[in-house]
């Protein structure tokens, strides 16, 4: 045997000897993600393209939904304020990513281990889902019990997690669904009641494989520890409401402001309009108004008891007779005008509980 096939076959028994001596190495569930792909940034994660884009692509080309946008934005600043009364911490709630995922790959896509809450819609009579990782359970647990600051939360690998870690997880979840049920109300109110706490995906199925549904991804840190939660809408579940996501931004309260509303109204019901009372019109050429002399009398065409027109702004409200209220001119409203395409008729004043006269300013006497 040459002598170079002998240092080689002396070498490999070498590396295999100390291959056998070294301990054998456990990876943690940080690592097991890291290689499985779980907690890659897909920002960073490189574009695909042609043939390629098509067959490996899990997004779902689907119409944008501006309102949801705000409706989101609005959540995020209701979670951050609810979670840091929740745990009495400072938790900041920050909004990662929206998008469109078929229900079937999200399901396959779950990091495990994971709890996930199904929540129920009342008025759209169908089922949304919460997705809350180990961390984000870990912190909460951690956080709630009463541990260090500036510590990360410890993750106990190979378990379920315990009744306790559960009813501290569904307490929080409870919140953040009062938090989603604040942010839909000013759009279209709706009642969300949590249906039941999962840890295996196969039993959370809220909509077929293929179907549609919108992925929100929210960030929750709490100084040095923290996680994510995931909020999952099938488009089934929004769709009574599709028509008002789709309108356009109207303002911060989406266009409909009830302060606003009411006090409005209180101020056009005690608006003052000037009333102008028409004791008669003439037709006359401008010559006859030209050769007007002082002193001169217009005779009108109404006797002293005629009925008189009432109008404010050039449009005729009712009619009435004149008379005498103290040393004020006085008009009795006797007949409202209803004007079919201006909506109903103008009540009278006669309803007000006072007089039933309107006073018109006029020349005390």
């Amino acid at each position: 045997m040459p002598e170079s096939d002998t240092l080689e076959q002396e070498a490999m028994n070498a590396t295999a000897e100390a291959a056998a001596a070294a301990p054998e190495r456990v990876l943690n569930q940080d690592e097991i993600d890291s290689l499985l792909g779980f907690e890659v940034d897909e920002e960073a994660a490189p574009e695909r393209h042609g043939i390629d884009a098509i067959v490996n692509s899990a997004l779902v080309s689907y119409e944008r939904l501006p309102m949801l946008e705000i409706v989101f934005d609005r959540l995020v600043r209701l979670m951050t304020v609810s979670l840091r009364n929740f745990t009495s911490d400072n938790v900041e709630v920050s909004l990662d990513n929206v998008s469109s995922i078929r229900f079937g790959d999200y399901l396959n896509s779950i990091p495990l281990p994971a709890i996930l809450a199904v929540f129920r819609a009342k008025q759209w009579d169908n089922y949304g889902m919460f997705t809350v990782d180990s961390n984000l359970i870990y912190s909460i647990v951690d956080v709630l019990l009463g541990g260090r600051r500036g510590t990360a939360a410890m993750r106990i690998e190979g378990r379920p997690y315990t009744t306790i870690e559960l009813n501290l997880v569904q307490r929080m979840i409870e919140v953040v669904i009062q938090d989603v049920q604040a942010a839909f109300e000013p759009l279209s109110p709706v009642t969300l009641e949590l249906d039941r706490m999962e840890t295996n995906p196969r039993f959370a199925a809220i909509a077929r494989p293929a179907n549609a549904a919108i992925l929100v991804k929210l960030r929750v840190d709490m100084e040095d520890r923290g996680g994510r939660i995931e909020m999952l809408l099938p488009y089934a579940t929004l769709e009574p409401i599709r028509e008002l996501l789709l309108q356009m931004f109207m303002g911060e309260k989406f266009g409909r402001d009830s302060i606003w509303e009411s006090h409005l109204a209180t101020e056009l019901w005690s608006t003052r309009v000037p009333l102008e009372a028409v004791l008669d019109e003439q037709m006359l050429t401008l010559r006859d108004v030209m050769n007007f002399q002082v002193g001169q009398t217009l005779m009108l065409n109404n006797a002293p008891d005629g009925a008189i027109d009432l109008r404010c702004g050039g449009v005729k409200l009712g009619r009435g007779r004149m008379g005498r209220v103290g040393n004020h001119v006085a008009v009795r409203v006797e007949q409202a005008i209803r004007h079919a395409r201006r909506g109903p008729a103008i009540a009278a004043p006669e309803a007000d509980a006072g007089s039933p006269e309107v006073k018109i300013a006029g020349p005390e006497k």
